[in-house]
């Protein structure tokens, strides 16, 4: 696997591959795994896209494509080959002996960036529990070097077993360590929110898709210099700040969280639950949206799904549809301000550009109503019975 490498010696020219198997929202131009790969350190060469009604068992493409590929990496010097989709262990294996390279895939690839980026302790922790969790299943007969001999009636023994054993324990020791960590983590971080609780903060998070311009929003909004990039996961840390609503008369929470992507790894999902409670605990959701993106309704439906996996589907939303400034004037949207169906809910939506601050402020007046129409919902029923007894 020297994907991992990457970070320690030139970029490596790679072979992007992706396989249609039927499947919703099939990216055929790879647009988002090149991005992904240069995000990674990677150098893409060349792209091969193909079609079969499922994988093949041992390539997951089939010898006569997996032949078209070794010759087109001899061709263009590619020395690793990256799979749009996930491998499984013996796919993996069986690859790199049949094109004589490394063969990775999305999730690796996924992980990798993680690891390049993760800051924070807690970060960092949660990218270690899911490479853990990524490596202990590819452990199984990797191990052609150790090879043991085996011998004699009813004797049995295999590739490395020994090593495979040890490994095994070693790596499940050091999954067990590190989510004793992040269990410790997760405490801290539940005093934190019961803190918040007791003081009647109102908190808010900004979801959405990688690269949708949260961090670039939440900079705009609460004049703070959060790291923004245009790439892929610039940003994976959870960056909590005050936002002063003058039409509210108060200050609210405001967190910057980790973006989503196509087929996050659930191994991810789980590791970073700790970041990903913030969304889940939030009073409103700002689901930032790449306005400028011809694929943002795919985006919008898999920001939607990862938020009904946390547990943060029922947390009400405001749909932001940011970098206006980058649209197309055909494009551009006639109100910074209307409702849009999210799910058959409809919910407010607003046109912005954190990079121009065009329409920030009618976000936070929003912001602002969205506050004081949770306050009302809050009051208890007999306060508003006196309200509305009292005498003229």
């Amino acid at each position: 696997m020297s994907l991992s490498e990457s970070t320690d010696r030139p970029a490596a020219p790679t072979i992007l591959v992706g396989v249609d198997l039927g499947l919703p929202h099939f990216d055929a131009e790879l647009d988002e795994l090149g991005l992904l790969a240069q995000t990674a350190g990677l150098t893409p060469v060349a792209r091969v896209s193909c079609k079969r009604k499922a994988p093949d068992a041992a390539l997951f493409i089939g010898k006569g494509k997996a032949d078209e590929i070794k010759a087109l990496a001899d061709e263009t010097g590619a020395t690793e080959v990256l799979f749009d989709q996930a491998l499984s262990p013996a796919q993996q294996r069986n690859l790199e002996r049949h094109l004589d390279r490394p063969v990775n895939d999305r999730t690796l690839l996924i992980l990798e960036i993680f690891g390049q980026r993760a800051r924070s302790h807690e970060g960092k922790l949660q990218v270690e529990l899911a490479r853990l969790q990524y490596v202990s299943t590819r452990l199984v007969r990797r191990w052609s070097h150790l090879e043991r001999q085996t011998g004699g009636a009813g004797v049995r023994g295999g590739p490395g077993e020994k090593q495979i054993e040890l490994d095994r324990r070693m790596i499940g020791d050091a999954i067990k360590r590190t989510r004793e960590r992040l269990e410790k983590v997760k405490r801290q971080r539940h005093t934190q929110r019961r803190q918040r609780e007791r003081r009647g903060s109102f908190n808010i998070s900004l979801v959405g898709y990688t690269n949708a311009g949260k961090s670039t929003l939440f900079n705009a909004l609460v004049k703070a210099r959060a790291y923004t990039a245009d790439q892929l996961f610039a940003t994976l840390d959870t960056t909590t700040r005050q936002l002063y609503l003058g039409d509210a008369g108060r200050s609210v929470s405001l967190s910057d969280t980790v973006g989503f992507i196509r087929d996050l790894p659930h191994g991810l999902i789980d590791a970073f639950q700790a970041t990903l409670q913030e969304a889940a605990d939030a009073d409103l959701l700002l689901h930032v949206v790449d306005a400028a993106n011809p694929n943002h309704p795919e985006q919008i439906a898999e920001v939607q799904r990862v938020l009904h996996e946390i547990g943060a589907a029922d947390v009400p939303q405001v749909l932001v549809f940011n970098k206006t400034d980058v649209l197309d004037p055909a494009r551009a949207p006639v109100h910074d301000r209307d409702v849009f169906e999210l799910e058959g809910i409809p919910v407010p939506r607003l046109f912005v550009s954190g990079r121009t601050s065009a329409g920030l402020p009618a976000l936070r007046r929003q912001l602002a109503e969205e506050l004081s129409q949770r306050k009302a919902a809050a009051q208890p029923a007999s306060d508003k019975t006196e309200l509305h007894d009292t005498p003229a």
